[in-house]
């Protein structure tokens, strides 16, 4: 790989790729050529690097001529289309949609877990889903101490996560609902203002939603652990960005709060916010556009045997996203 890589972000004008822009900035990552691709109506459209304006391109099948490395996040079907002409062109695709997350040809990475199954791509690797990537990142260090056998969750998740128009929806209806005005609904099926809902992706057969199964399939292939269990309820909650999830987990050797603390508190990418005496924990408000994830709320399980429950909150669109892409660059670099 070049020191000075030819960069291009798919869906740059979306939430994520304005993220991946300002983290490729912040981040100091020596950035050759940057080019930013997205749909034909975005075409045109001018931002920001370094304080120089990049007009947005309309991504086609040429689009990828002598770019290293792509950060697509622009959707499934994006990915799906593209993915493999970017590869063809001699491009590394680290790619933010579910599209190759279960390929077993595909690498799926957290680095600060998993970076050593980047040298095995074959030019596509995946970012996982963001409620599962923040969740590793307090599960993964207790797993490899105490050996995780399963997890119960409940996942608390911001609309920003959804897209710029569920910002917009929530903005909307809080409007309408302090001035006593019928609420109006597009992008959620139920008003999400002073609500919650239960609901975060398609439903499967099993009752389970697709975002729930991701937490068990991509943490059994991202942790190398094909017996993780885990059974998650999603939930959509009025919160603008970050998201949360309480777990209890259940491991083969026995576990306490303080001998959790002292392998958190080591844990890469991961700040301990633990002090409820103080009405210390982490919030989705705090957590917020910070590159590392917060963990809190420990205690021993009362319910399961060798058990712990905490509470971890991330940034979606840093570490459930544009940051993991970002880093996976990075660690393409050293190779």
């Amino acid at each position: 790989m070049k020191s000075k890589p030819h960069i291009a972000i798919v869906g740059a004008t979306g939430a994520v790729g304005i993220e991946m822009i300002k983290t490729l900035e912040k981040r100091k990552f020596p950035v050759g050529q940057l080019t930013l691709l997205a749909s034909a109506r975005s075409a045109g459209k001018k931002l920001k690097f370094h304080g120089k304006p990049i007009t947005v391109r309309e991504l086609t099948k040429d689009s990828f001529a002598g770019v290293d490395i792509a950060l697509f996040s622009a959707g499934g079907d994006i990915s799906r289309e593209f993915a493999r002409i970017a590869v063809k062109a001699g491009c590394v695709v680290v790619d933010n949609s579910s599209a190759f997350r279960q390929d077993d040809s595909v690498p799926l990475v957290v680095p600060e877990i998993n970076a050593a199954d980047i040298r095995r791509h074959k030019g596509i690797i995946a970012n996982p889903n963001c409620t599962t990537a923040i969740t590793l990142m307090a599960l993964y260090p207790l797993h490899q101490r105490f050996g995780v056998k399963r997890i119960f969750a409940s996942s608390y998740q911001a609309v920003s996560g959804t897209g710029a128009k569920a910002i917009e929806e929530l903005e909307r209806q809080v409007k309408q609902v302090v001035k006593g005005q019928p609420v109006t609904k597009e992008v959620y099926p139920h008003q999400i203002a002073f609500n919650v809902l239960p609901h975060v992706d398609s439903f499967l057969s099993t009752g389970y939603t697709k975002e729930e199964m991701k937490m068990e399939n991509e943490g059994r292939k991202i942790m190398h652990h094909p017996k993780f269990r885990a059974s998650v309820t999603c939930v959509r909650v009025p919160v603008y960005r970050a998201h949360s999830v309480a777990v209890s987990a259940e491991f083969v050797k026995p576990v306490s709060v303080k001998a959790a603390l002292a392998v958190l508190r080591k844990a890469p990418g991961l700040d301990v916010v633990d002090n409820p005496a103080a009405k210390e924990y982490p919030l989705p408000l705090y957590a917020a556009e910070q590159y590392n994830c917060q963990v809190g709320r420990l205690r021993q399980d009362c319910a399961l045997d060798n058990g712990l429950c905490f509470w971890v909150a991330g940034d979606q669109l840093l570490k459930g996203a544009a940051l993991n892409a970002v880093q996976i660059a990075e660690e393409l670099l050293k190779l």
